[in-house]
């Protein structure tokens, strides 16, 4: 019989899971120093008991930053031959988690094929799937309703939810108080606001936090405190309604590792560039260190069809100053449900980003693709730099689409390539480019 019931519980009694063995092998990271950080909380290993398939992730302090694919069905598009497709997708290029935001009918036999399938962790949003699957309208769901979604969820074997627990009477007062232009962006803080503001109850998930808590610990899911204030703007970044959720989130973390459950909090939306370092440092101090999760930040606001780049750039800036895990944002976000092409592109982004902000922080073994994609360009090997590439099939269709006379160079510099002249020179040979074009 097991001695422990999550991932935090073993390791605050010191013992090593079969999950921290596999991180501690894929980060290269001494194991008795990631049960040390897994029992502090810095470290989270979501991983379900239910979840078969998964190859353990580890996410926080000192790791690799993580990137995540949302996805599902929605009542607009219900091609769920097409989000399979796009789950394939994220494994092959390498997301570590993918997230179900399925909002549309029985949502749990989509849900139940994709965790039957993936090793990246699969996370959810239970307030998505509250209507479609109690059939209720949303004034007619009670506290009790929303945690029975929740353990739903856990049985079916999910890694993670996002739970807006921090949204209460308190930062519902400071959001109304301090005026914003976009108001709330979150789906899941919407509805959370629209259901208090309709019943005049608090939010269930707050007022019965210990009993969600609880659910989440049975089956070790690790709870990912949802920022349903997050700014939609950059106008309404870093506001009173922000910050106040962000305290009260800080408080539910602690409150979550009292019971052994992992936590990540999320964070921010929309943010100017030079707000990003600071919002980062001030989720750590105020959430005690706990892995942040944040979608994006978008860093501008006027560039809809382009926001996986306007996404990419703010994620860079938020890994690199402490942000632990990344939500992909594709050139279809504020525009419509991605496609195969749109994900593969956030994907792709995202991936830059988060590897970009290793490197920055020194994550050790960051920069080996790097050096070795040096060497090859170097020695003009292309098919060591094809294979290194994050894109590999993006970078081989380049270089063929015009293909150079000289398949030792590329068709943008030919005969006149600085790296072939001047290993040519180092060689002791002669550079004749005259004598280059008669052949």
């Amino acid at each position: 019989m097991k001695e422990y019931s999550t991932q935090m519980e073993a390791a605050k009694k010191g013992f090593i899971t079969p999950e921290m063995e596999v991180v501690s092998a894929k980060e290269d990271m001494d194991v008795e120093m990631l049960r040390e950080m897994v029992a502090s909380g810095q470290v989270a290993i979501p991983a379900n008991i239910y979840h078969s398939s998964l190859s353990p992730e580890g996410i926080g302090t000192g790791l690799n930053t993580k990137i995540n694919v949302n996805l599902g069905i929605s009542g607009d598009c219900k091609d769920y031959e097409m989000e399979m497709e796009k789950v394939d997708m994220a494994l092959k290029y390498g997301a570590e988690s993918i997230m179900d935001l399925s909002n549309y009918g029985k949502t749990n036999v989509f849900r139940k094929e994709l965790i039957r399938k993936s090793p990246a962790m699969i996370g959810t949003v239970p307030m998505y799937d509250a209507i479609g699957y109690l059939e209720k309208d949303l004034l007619e769901i009670t506290a009790q309703d929303f945690l029975k979604v929740i353990e739903a969820h856990a049985k079916e074997g999910v890694d993670f939810m996002t739970i807006h627990a921090g949204i209460n009477r308190r930062t519902v007062e400071a959001f109304k108080r301090d005026k914003r232009k976009m108001n709330i962006v979150s789906r899941g803080g919407s509805l959370l606001f629209a259901w208090m503001e309709m019943t005049g109850n608090e939010n269930p998930f707050f007022e019965f936090y210990d009993d969600v808590l609880e659910i989440l610990r049975r089956y070790d899911v690790t709870i990912s405190l949802g920022d349903a204030l997050r700014p939609g703007c950059l106008d309404d970044s870093s506001d009173a309604g922000q910050l106040c959720e962000l305290i009260e989130l800080g408080n539910l973390t602690l409150r979550a590792w009292e019971k052994d459950v992992q936590v990540m909090v999320e964070g921010p939306g929309h943010m100017a560039m030079d707000e990003i370092a600071a919002n980062m440092k001030m989720e750590k101090r105020l959430c005690h260190n706990a892995p942040f999760y944040v979608l994006g930040p978008l860093v501008t606001d006027i560039a809809p069809g382009y926001d996986h780049i306007t996404s990419a750039i703010g994620g860079a800036i938020a890994a690199a100053s402490g942000a632990d895990f990344l939500c992909y944002v594709t050139p279809a976000e504020h525009l419509r449900l991605p496609d195969l092409d749109d994900v593969k592109e956030g994907i792709i982004a995202t991936k830059i980003a988060a590897h970009a902000a290793d490197i920055a922080k020194g994550v050790k073994g960051a920069r080996e693709a790097d050096n070795k994609m040096a060497a090859a360009r170097h020695k003009m090997d292309w098919e060591e730099m094809f294979s290194l590439a994050i894109d590999e099939e993006k970078a081989r269709r380049y270089y063929e689409e015009t293909p150079p006379s000289d398949r030792h160079t590329c068709s943008m510099c030919g005969k006149m390539c600085a790296v072939r002249t001047t290993n040519m020179i180092l060689e002791g040979k002669k550079v004749e480019l005259l004598k280059l074009d008669e052949k």
